[in-house]
């Protein structure tokens, strides 16, 4: 297969060439030599190949590869060296992967989708993020060309006995270990050898050598947030005690530069081997020379940026660099290229770094005047099949609606896009109590389910089903994620809990300000999980602190008691801790099915073949307590959708603002919590 590289469009490209010659270029380096080598990183691809929303079946300019693919071209034109590497959760989050990986599986001789387009590009090597885990350990070890020495779980397809079509770079990964044989599951970390573009001290342009040691790490949490596959599978070690252990090693073998690859953001609290985003506390450690992070999908450097992992101590986030580390994060989903340009000088025999002539940059693919660069034609073409295929399965019908589904006001009371989540997985737990598990059918079934989509990526990003013929492609814009169906046991009181920590997606309301308040906080939709059933009643007071909100939690007329059980319908990721949630760690979890939530729901609407507004999108078990504001509350969604409100029941509900300024097609709207 022929190379992007070698395409018109790449014919200026000057890449790092491999060196066989290591020890007689290295000899040739005199002190003085200068380099520049520009480290390029994208990070949470999650399967945007192209700049296309299979949920809507049309083109979202705002995402994909192809277009992060022409950031790299016109990068590689401009530095004389460069690098690419990938963070991380590369192969999750579209229904072309899932089409892939659950509908269509591969055959071992086939390479995935996302990793045919970045072996053309080129990589030269990528790290392992916490959703390559969500498809099972046969399916990573089979699709990245691994051949894992591991113990399956059941109901997991053997691991090939054959090593399998993968990525043609490395994949590195250092803190996974194998309980079988305490070894990590992929290579710690790789040296390559390169050869650099450098001026002498006289000015003359000279070839010289480098090695660049390579290491990655993977949020400990994976061993919670995907139990089903790993639990007495794998396990992990410290990320800033591995990097201590390997990073004098690579540099005893030679390697000039140290780059760690880190999926995860910047965390402050004391460090502790299972902190989810350890990266503060990792670039503290003697040795590395350049930061790729991710995971939390933002951008940084980002001068203007108020999140609390950019304000740390020894964090700058206008220059980029973490404890004197040059450190970049690339977004989500191809929206940013991240960019180091590291200035290399040769001293006494090795590289160092003259940081204050180093660069450190994310670069979008949106330009200034909102326009966005132009897509690579041959992303395109190299995975057309696929794209194909995968549009034809979405297109799949399995029922119908005589109402939208929306999450454009699911932050204000309209279910109408969780209701039949929850009665899906209400009807699955419930059916499965009686047949396998009559200790509990007593009990009474409850299940939970959060907007997904609500606004964080634009006004686009919500989640809209019209009314009509319902296809596959909708019920995975209901149900965003792959996850699996689980049932927990809790109390009462575990259940109040449990919302208490939901209601963290509110702000807390001064009742006699007069000045506008946002009603909405920094929480992300995906842990406002809310319960949508006839027998349940709860209120959420926002005028008061975290933890007293939850008021007049009631089950059918009576209040809820604390020593009241009940099975709570939800997934593996929220079951086994995914989101921080007070008593929610895997102990409590009573059904782990190898159904995902998604399939539930489709078998449900096949079987209900026709929804209705009245029996699936009405049930609201919450509301917000009465409060008489002195001024404006108000909560940001798509422009133009008030009818949406009106037609779910929310009369309270009007545009304060017909556009929020942001350019991201959002407006600002007002509730009005007096009535």
């Amino acid at each position: 297969m022929k190379r992007f590289l070698s395409l018109s469009l790449f014919a200026s490209v000057v890449l790092l060439s491999a060196c066989s010659t290591t020890g007689e270029h290295r000899a040739l380096v005199v002190d003085g030599t200068r380099a520049e080598v520009a480290l390029l990183e994208t990070t949470d691809l999650h399967s945007n190949v192209l700049s296309y929303d299979y949920f809507r079946l049309e083109e979202d300019k705002a995402v994909g590869f192809e277009r992060t693919a022409t950031l790299i071209t016109q990068a590689r034109k401009q530095f004389a060296n460069s690098m690419l590497f990938d963070n991380g959760d590369t192969i999750q989050g579209t229904a072309l992967s899932d089409y892939q990986a659950q509908v269509n599986p591969l055959s071992c001789k086939e390479t995935l989708a996302m990793y045919k387009v970045m072996n053309e590009m080129g990589y030269d090597a990528g790290g392992i993020g916490n959703h390559e885990f969500n498809y099972g350990l046969s399916f990573l070890s089979q699709v990245t060309g691994n051949r894992f020495n591991v113990n399956l779980r059941e109901g997991e397809k053997p691991i090939s006995a054959q090593s399998c079509a993968g990525p043609n770079f490395p994949l590195v990964l250092a803190n996974l270990l194998s309980v079988k044989d305490r070894l990590p599951l992929f290579k710690p970390y790789v040296i390559l050898d390169r050869t650099l573009k450098a001026v002498a001290v006289d000015g003359k342009p000279v070839n010289v050598a480098i090695k660049v040691g390579v290491i990655a790490f993977t949020p400990p949490k994976i061993l919670d947030w995907d139990k089903r596959w790993l639990d007495g599978v794998v396990y992990t070690d410290g990320i800033k005690e591995l990097a201590e252990k390997y990073i004098p090693e690579m540099k005893a073998k030679g390697a000039d530069l140290i780059v760690a690859i880190s999926h995860g953001g910047l965390d402050a609290n004391p460090y502790t081997p299972s902190l989810e985003n350890a990266n503060w506390h990792l670039a503290q450690v003697p040795g590395i020379d350049a930061m790729l992070i991710g995971h939390s999908h933002q951008v940084f450097p980002n001068a203007a940026s108020t999140m609390n992992q950019f304000n740390l101590p020894g964090v700058d986030k206008a220059k980029g660099f973490v404890h004197g580390v040059p450190t970049v994060m690339a977004n989500f989903w191809g929206k940013t290229l991240g960019v180091i340009q590291l200035n290399l000088v040769s001293q006494g025999g090795q590289w160092s770094i003259d940081k204050a002539k180093t660069v450190v940059e994310a670069r979008p693919i949106q330009n200034a005047d909102k326009t966005f660069v132009p897509p690579l034609p041959a992303v395109a073409t190299a995975i057309m099949a696929e794209h194909q295929a995968t549009i034809a399965y979405v297109k799949t019908p399995i029922g119908s609606s005589d109402f939208p589904m929306t999450s454009y006001f699911a932050d204000v009371g309209d279910v109408s896009a969780m209701q039949i989540v929850n009665q899906a997985q209400t009807d699955y737990v419930a059916r499965y109590v009686k047949a396998s598990l009559p200790q509990y059918a007593s009990l009474p079934v409850l299940s939970t389910a959060s907007p997904f989509k609500t606004g964080f990526a634009g006004g686009t990003d919500f989640t809209e089903v019209a009314a009509g013929d319902i296809a596959i492609n909708h019920a995975a814009d209901l149900y965003l994620f792959p996850n699996t169906l689980y049932a927990v046991k809790v109390t009462g009181a575990g259940l109040k809990d449990w919302l208490e920590a939901a209601s963290r997606r509110f702000r807390q309301i001064d009742p006699k300000l007069t000045t506008e308040q946002s009603l909405v906080g920094t929480a992300p939709g995906y842990t406002f999980d809310m319960i949508t059933n006839k027998d349940l009643a709860y209120e959420i007071d926002v005028t008061q602190a975290q933890g007293s909100r939850i008021t007049s939690l009631m089950y059918k007329g009576a209040p809820v008691a604390p020593t009241a059980e009940f099975i709570v319908a939800t997934n593996n990721y929220r079951a086994s801790g995914g989101g921080n949630f007070p008593g929610l760690d895997g102990t409590k979890t009573i059904i782990a099915s190898p159904d995902t939530n998604r399939d539930v729901l489709i078998q449900y609407i096949k079987t209900a073949k026709t929804l209705t507004r009245k029996n699936n999108g009405l049930d609201r078990s919450w509301h917000f307590a009465k409060v008489n504001a002195a001024g404006p509350l108000t909560f940001k969604s798509a422009q133009g959708k008030l009818p949406v409100a009106i037609a779910a029941g929310l009369t309270n509900v009007s545009v304060f603002k017909a556009d929020d300024g942001s350019g991201k097609g959002l407006a600002i709207y007002q509730i009005d919590l007096s009535k």
